[in-house]
């Protein structure tokens, strides 16, 4: 443990990290976590799963958490939404455009609590057996037509393919002048697209400020590309054993993977008892 941090807020990312391969929180990590939210610190699950996702993961741990949702944009705290980030249809028509019409990959969209797609495949189907809900399958020119008319906007978008189909996807998105978005992976099949202004290292601050304390004062722990602002932001950042070099590079520390309980040794090792 570093002697000159004084732990306050644990965030955690949830696939690849909090929970192993077959997405089950470990008895190791439940009682790693559990211990550390008796003693004071508050523990927030930091990911881009929709809230009711988050949720199910904060029910294994049967612990109360913050849940950052949505990659950031969608921050509960208390049962409540405390910050939302948007984003307009406008862009949304046109990663439709780009996404579905030209690579024949759905986009998925975020909206609060909600989940919808432009249609069905396999990734859907796998996403929606592991988080328990199905999504709305709409005519997205519909949605936004009904959404500018109501003032609602998406909070962010997702793609999901194959690895090469995914590196085509974001080599094209990164290229787009002027967009008032940004993308990162959550995995090497998902490519997560957000508000230009928002990641979540960012979330973590916002966080913070609403909690009234310092940003010196968080551990964040994390696998992915999607994780390394958060990485960057925290007091402590801590990359799991199986984590991308890059977010090792970045890190104070590396746990092991997690399959070996990676987040328990994480906060038995680097942030005491």
């Amino acid at each position: 443990m570093r002697d000159d941090i004084h732990c306050k807020l644990i965030c955690i990312d949830i696939d690849g990290t909090l929970l192993n391969d077959v997405k089950e929180v470990l008895p190791e990590v439940k009682r790693a976590v559990k211990r550390q939210y008796e003693k004071g610190r508050k523990i927030a699950l930091v990911s881009g799963r929709m809230p009711c996702a988050v949720r199910q993961v904060e029910e294994q741990l049967e612990t109360d958490c913050i849940k950052i949702c949505n990659a950031g944009t969608f921050i509960i705290v208390d049962g409540a939404c405390v910050k939302e980030e948007v984003m307009s249809t406008q862009i949304m028509r046109q990663l439709y455009t780009s996404i579905d019409q030209k690579h024949h990959v759905p986009l998925w969209v975020y909206q609060g609590y909600n989940w919808y797609v432009t249609r069905t495949d396999s990734f859907v189907e796998k996403e929606s057996g592991i988080i328990k809900y199905r999504p709305n399958v709409v005519n997205l020119y519909e949605l936004a037509e009904n959404w500018d008319k109501a003032g609602i906007s998406p909070n962010k978008f997702l793609a999901a393919a194959n690895e090469e189909k995914i590196d085509e996807i974001q080599t094209e998105l990164k290229r787009w002048k002027n967009r008032a978005f940004d993308v990162a992976r959550s995995s090497g099949n998902y490519l997560e697209i957000f508000p230009g202004n928002v990641n979540k290292g960012k979330a973590i601050v916002s966080l913070c400020d609403i909690l009234n304390i310092s940003t010196e004062n968080v551990a964040a722990i994390g696998d992915h590309e999607l994780d390394i602002p958060m990485i960057e932001t925290a007091g402590i950042g801590i990359a799991m054993g199986n984590a991308i070099q890059i977010l090792k590079e970045k890190a104070d520390f590396v746990t092991m993977t997690n399959n070996e309980a990676g987040v328990a040794h994480a906060l038995n090792d680097y942030l005491g008892f």
